[in-house]
């Protein structure tokens, strides 16, 4: 088998070849490793690669093995590791010229669980300072590109991890969704996102002063969505250090993957009740809904309107975070900040505590609004984004029949309305891949699920992935 047909391998089938004796970790990773020699030129995935860690740590995971160790769930397989993730021993900038020469002396929570399954991390993966971007650029790495076509953004702002797995540098890695970070880059780059339930991977570790956190989480993302469910078992269950963390059993994601759709309830919306989305991506989007109709769920339209739309309480809460995380930053040297997130920083400045307060009652009512969205419904389906990945810098000037002009902090808000309300309502989502629009780029769709209903999203997912597979047409770059 040859470099890039391992690559494209399922993690957990890559595991099963170094378990079987089919081949060694070392080997596993040398591929991976010539694969990103090859590839890594055009897309500027990595800020920061470590081979010499890498084999360290795969040559120690065959001699365990050989001595009778029993192999984790992803024992051995290439992994990356988003550059929001604490690591230790290994350099951590947060997309962040502040922490460009910061070698943590300890791992977040999610890196610890992502050790102990045996993957082998590879390096950190680009990012936008701090994830504060719909598009992967800062001052610290070159800005990365679309596997599919490297004029245009991978999305943002797990870019770099989204890159690195549509080009078939590894399989798998982490990325942090605050307001579609996971998803939003998995859609414009052709894989599988999860958004896990919040509160369910602990967010402890990290540079930021600690802060309520109202919209954050880790998240898997591959090529395959039974990789995700392991990644997510893996890295949920609750830890002390995070005051946000959900205290109960983690549900098993993997026992009902294969149960199918058939029998459910599941509701279709193009628009959320929120922004149109131009022609290619719902052309796309509605084709992928007869899928689920085929394999037996009760599919119907459903009728969403919100008031007010989310994005406000959304960006009050995103911005009073980013002040209380890294307003000292500002305080210090704004030149050094990027201009997004000093947009941000200024933006939560100006705001009272009566409009936080405002924006923690319109979440509740959100929270209170998909609670009972998901009494009616096992599964809700919506496109991920509003347009394909837009060049860099330039994203498209209509929406739809409208002019799209909704910017915040420089970030393009029309052209990613979909995402946000989740993070609010704290709703576990995939983003799924369902074909491809304008310029031959691929277009994903949102399965939602109830809260705390990983499981069913991820069956939803892997019934899709079977009736419609994405993996047979691979980038440009692979």
């Amino acid at each position: 088998m040859n470099d890039r047909d391992l690559m494209f391998l399922p993690a957990h089938k890559q595991r099963q070849m170094i378990v079987d004796g089919d081949i060694s970790s070392v080997e596993m990773i040398e591929a991976s490793l010539r694969r990103i020699a090859e590839l890594e030129p055009r897309l500027n995935a990595f800020i920061t690669l470590d081979e010499e860690g890498a084999l360290a740590t795969a040559r120690a995971a065959d001699r365990a093995f050989v001595a009778g160790a029993s192999p984790g769930s992803l024992h051995g397989t290439p992994i990356v590791v988003k550059d929001l993730e604490v690591t230790k021993g290994l350099r951590t900038t947060l997309g962040s010229t502040f922490f460009e020469d910061w070698i943590p002396d300890y791992d977040s929570v999610a890196v610890e669980r992502l050790r102990k399954t045996g993957a082998v991390i590879l390096g950190k993966t680009n990012t936008p300072e701090f994830g504060n971007r719909e598009e992967t650029f800062t001052n610290v790495a070159p800005t990365c590109n679309n596997p599919w076509d490297t004029t245009r953004m991978p999305g943002g702002s797990s870019g770099g991890t989204a890159a690195a797995i549509a080009s078939g540098m590894c399989s798998i890695g982490t990325g942090s969704d605050g307001g579609g970070s996971v998803r939003l880059p998995a859609s414009f780059c052709g894989i599988f996102g999860h958004k896990p339930t919040h509160g369910r991977i602990p967010r402890f570790g990290g540079q930021a002063k600690p802060a309520y956190n109202s919209a954050g989480t880790s998240g898997p993302m591959s090529n395959d969505v039974r990789d995700s469910a392991i990644l997510n078992q893996a890295l949920a269950g609750f830890d002390a250090r995070d005051p946000g963390s959900v205290k109960a059993d983690v549900p098993d994601y993997l026992s009902h993957l294969e149960d199918g759709v058939s029998g459910m309830r599941i509701g279709t919306t193009m628009t959320l009740g929120i922004s149109d989305v131009n022609d290619d991506v719902a052309t796309a989007v509605e084709n992928s809904w007869s899928a689920f109709s085929e394999l037996g769920a009760n599919v119907e339209p459903v009728d969403i309107k919100f008031d007010p739309v989310p994005r406000d309480a959304w960006w009050t809460l995103w911005t009073a975070g980013q002040v209380a995380m890294y307003g000292y930053l500002a305080e210090e040297r704004p030149e050094d900040l990027m201009p997004y997130t000093l947009d941000m920083i200024n933006h939560g400045k100006s705001l009272t505590g009566a409009d936080v307060s405002a924006a923690l009652r319109d979440v509740q009512n959100l929270q209170l609004k998909m609670h009972q969205l998901f009494e009616e419904y096992d599964l809700v389906l919506a496109p991920t984004n509003a347009a394909v990945a837009w060049p860099h810098l330039d994203p498209p000037s209509k929406i739809g029949s409208k002019v799209n002009s909704d910017e915040m902090a420089g970030i393009n808000y029309g052209a990613i309305p979909f995402t946000m309300v989740f993070n609010s309502s704290f709703n576990p989502v995939a983003s799924v891949p369902v074909g491809f629009g304008e310029g031959g780029m691929p277009v994903g769709m949102q399965i939602i699920g109830g809260y705390d209903d990983d499981a069913t999203v991820y069956r939803g997912s892997r019934a899709f992935e079977i009736a419609r597979p994405w993996s047979g047409t691979r980038p440009v770059v692979s």
